[in-house]
């Protein structure tokens, strides 16, 4: 089975995005609000997928791209965002981003971001 981490400091959003990975069988392996609770949580398990809100108190989203890049971290990252600015984009994807949706988004959009970045990893 496919595991999902999911960092937004909005509970809502986590709430939401969880309920998408369980549709697609995804577990939901830890959640997080900030970028220090990620980088806590990922060191106890090791998600197959990491959703990510750049936005977040303390530690952003950015910050945490770079630590996971220390880190080597293996999983497939979905950055899910308000902030769209185009060098946003280019940044994350320079960091090796899977995949970039723009806040708001459609739940049939998520879940076709996420099918499509699991095809692209054999598990």
């Amino acid at each position: 089975m496919i595991t999902a981490l999911i960092a937004d400091d909005s509970v809502f959003m986590r709430k939401l995005i969880g309920k998408i990975l369980s549709d697609l069988d995804i577990k939901v392996v830890g959640e997080a609000s900030n970028g220090y609770e990620l980088l806590e949580v990922i060191r106890k398990c090791r998600p197959d997928l990491i959703i990510l809100d750049i936005n977040m108190p303390k530690m952003d989203g950015m910050k945490v791209l770079f630590e996971l890049r220390k880190l080597n971290i293996d999983a497939r990252i979905i950055v899910i965002t308000a902030l769209s600015q185009e060098w946003v984009r280019n940044e994350a994807v320079n960091l090796g981003v899977a995949a970039f949706i723009a806040k708001p988004f459609k739940p049939d959009k998520l879940k076709e971001v996420i099918t499509n970045v699991i095809r692209q990893k054999t598990y």
